[in-house]
């Protein structure tokens, strides 16, 4: 029964890695593995639990076994469901500030032509503004302004590498900037500031070294694209003044999410919804004396049918599928395979950032945390080596890096990258030959100034 556990988190691995040739959406593959992943627990849960707590035993009177894994569930369920709430959360926030025309406060003071001033402008504008949003949602915004500012195809597709790279460069030194950071920071394996202070140089270094390297081969400047033409007699829903405040509640409601969780000890998509109710309120008072189809065009509930739901779901799909391995005790036997095949965490961590070019990254992250629990304190007194797994450890800050970088190498990589792509029909083989390289220079700069910072400390 192990060996038909794994065979099928393998099958359904692949369906979710090879989306598009199957044309099966991975949200389909991941529902249905995270489902029967927990149905082949419960069937075979002689040989697929066989370490269970007496008191787990003792309080089912039916089958203490199938209890102990209903708990089990309830309690992944309710880690997933933080993570998950997070997410709808702030991507009510984003979408409702998109909606205002909050970006414009960013976008419309872009005005350089030329070709090597664009490419830093865009990497550090979608650097920190990825911090604060996310790399997604960022990498659409910016991929979008480029296409009103930049006509020729192949200047166009080399900003949008531009934008991948320092998207899930900016995303890894944030604790709300990418979805495997979000995991690592409501799961307890790093903190907000311990993130922040560790992972901000080896980030930007990330982005720096490409961007060196394209300072040399870019010249001259881009053509301006051609202005669309929307018409004169379109009416402005949104005031200059009204999109200003959106965009500074929505952002600042982002931000304010670390300090909510420090001052309350609160979980994160507590804060996240707060923010939410606040610039709920906000809008509807802003808009109560408009026409009908503005004001519902630009409320919340509008904006909660914008959500991007089958992303909610793949995720609770894949979070759940981890979860029933790490209840066999499939994770923990990996970890030691590794521990004994490679040993050095740093390796480790650099081998799943590869790795997550190919894969997503949100599943090996999900696994990682499985495979190597958070050490105490006392055990990392106890024993050395279990101090890279304590809060804030080496193992967690370069995995947060490592996973949340290493994605650029390929354009499937990353959320970003997919988006960039389906936005723009980008090539994947163009983005092989002109970007991947790219990608990798930052990867192992980053990566480096990783390694050497955590020593250090």
């Amino acid at each position: 029964m192990q060996i038909l556990l794994i065979l099928t988190f393998v099958i359904g691995y692949a369906a979710i890695a090879l989306e598009h040739p199957l044309k099966v959406d991975k949200a389909a593959s991941a529902i249905l593995l995270g489902v029967v992943c927990w149905v082949l627990l419960v069937l075979g849960r002689a040989s697929l639990v066989p370490e269970i707590p007496a008191e787990e035993v003792h309080s089912h009177t039916a089958d203490g076994t199938v209890g102990f894994i209903v708990s089990e569930l309830s309690h992944a369920l309710g880690n997933a469901a933080q993570v998950l709430f997070f997410l709808m959360g702030a991507m009510t926030i984003v979408e409702l500030v998109d909606a205002h025309e909050g970006f414009k406060v960013i976008t419309d003071r872009i005005t350089s032509r030329k070709r090597v001033t664009l490419v830093w402008i865009f990497g550090l504008v979608t650097f920190f503004l990825s911090a604060a949003l996310d790399n997604l949602t960022t990498s659409i915004v910016m991929i979008s302004l480029a296409r009103k500012l930049v006509d020729d195809k192949e200047d166009r597709w080399m900003l949008g590498g531009v934008v991948i790279i320092a998207a899930n460069a900016g995303g890894a030194w944030s604790p709300i900037g990418d979805v495997t950071t979000t995991m690592l920071w409501i799961g307890g394996q790093v903190t907000a500031s311990g993130i922040i202070r560790h992972l901000f140089l080896p980030s930007l270094a990330c982005l720096v070294a490409p961007l060196l390297v394209l300072s040399i081969r870019l010249k001259g400047e881009i053509a301006p694209a051609q202005p669309a033409n929307d018409g004169d007699d379109k009416l402005e829903p949104v005031a200059p003044g009204e999109r200003r405040v959106v965009f500074t509640l929505g952002v600042g409601a982002l931000l304010f999410v670390p300090v909510f969780k420090t001052v309350t000890h609160l979980p994160p998509f507590m804060g996240v919804l707060f923010g939410l109710g606040v610039l709920w309120i906000v809008t509807e008072v802003m808009h109560r004396t408009k026409k009908r189809e503005i004001k519902s065009a630009l409320s919340v509930i509008s904006t909660l049918q914008r959500i991007d739901i089958p992303t909610i779901l793949f995720f609770l799909g894949i979070l759940l599928a981890v979860d029933s391995l790490k209840v066999a005790g499939q994770l923990h036997g990996l970890a030691h395979v590794l521990d004994r095949s490679i040993g050095n965490v740093y390796v480790v961590d650099a081998a799943i950032g590869l790795l997550s070019a190919v894969v997503d990254n949100v599943p090996l992250v999900a696994a990682s945390t499985g495979m190597y629990p958070i050490a105490t304190p006392e055990a990392a007194q106890a024993q050395a080596e279990m101090a890279m797994y304590v809060v804030d450890g080496d193992f967690w800050q370069m995995l947060a890096f490592c996973a949340g970088t290493g994605g650029s190498v390929l354009i499937i990589g990353s959320a970003a990258g997919v988006a960039v792509m389906g936005i723009e029909k980008m090539d994947f083989v163009w983005y092989l030959r002109r970007v991947s390289l790219l990608a990798l220079v930052g990867y192992v700069a980053g990566a480096v100034a990783c390694w050497l910072s955590l020593r250090a400390s």
